[in-house]
């Protein structure tokens, strides 16, 4: 599509190092769930990479307004991030990805890393609003509890999607929601979870070693590589 000029309309907390900026434009922007976009802070140098990153697309596209989200670190792209004010503007170039929804899948499964959760709020919010009958399996890993971004409007969405079932994994502190796994995602996790596995599409996101980490699970228990989507964030 190219670039779009949008201005900044919020910004949400979603733990102590994770933010979402919400931004409204005039001009017409379409994605399919799953795809990002390049936030551009020095459009006249688009290879410049310490102002210019990809992140995520965080909200259905059903929205009036478009999202991303990143953890802040003290990265000069973080800090021009943190400066942001209601209606200042910026460029974003996209939509970019093949990494997507496809509405016709039947049964998808997520292993998620991190802030690798932002296209999955995208997708299945996009799923639940368009009441797709798309059977969703997700397990989130996080650090610990305080770190698991979107937990609230996951599990909104589970309450009134009943096709989205979501196991949430912490793997430094104890938790003190019993309902949450300790521990990294691994094989046999991955088996008591993720019913149906070699007919799902299996969607990855998350840091490098943990993308890779879970395709060699996917593979070793039988998934065939066609199936295997995945996205390093």
């Amino acid at each position: 599509m190219g670039q779009v000029k949008v201005s900044l309309i919020e910004r949400i907390k979603r733990t102590p190092t994770i933010e979402s900026f919400r931004f409204w434009t005039k001009e017409s922007f379409k994605f399919i769930p799953g795809q990002f976009v390049k936030v551009l802070f020095d459009p006249a140098n688009p290879g410049n990479k310490d102002l210019n990153k990809y992140l995520s697309l965080s909200a259905s596209p059903n929205k009036g307004y478009l999202e991303v989200t990143k953890r802040l670190s003290q990265s000069l792209f973080s800090e021009k991030l943190k400066a942001l004010k209601p209606r200042d503007e910026l460029i974003l170039d996209g939509p970019l990805g093949n990494c997507v929804l496809h509405e016709n899948d039947k049964q998808v499964g997520f292993l998620v890393g991190g802030i690798g959760i932002t296209p999955v709020i995208s997708i299945m919010e996009y799923a639940t609003e368009k009441k797709l009958a798309i059977d969703m399996e997700l397990l989130y890993s996080s650090r610990n509890e305080e770190d698991i971004a979107f937990k609230q409007e996951l599990d909104e969405l589970r309450n009134i999607n009943p096709r989205i079932k979501i196991g949430y994994t912490v793997t430094e502190s104890l938790q003190k929601d019993a309902s949450l796994i300790s521990g990294a995602i691994n094989k046999e996790l991955f088996l008591e979870r993720i019913s149906n596995f070699k007919e799902r599409a299996i969607y990855i996101f998350g840091p490098p070693k943990m993308v890779e980490a879970m395709q060699g699970i996917c593979l070793e228990a039988g998934v065939l590589g066609e199936h295997i989507k995945k996205k390093v964030s």
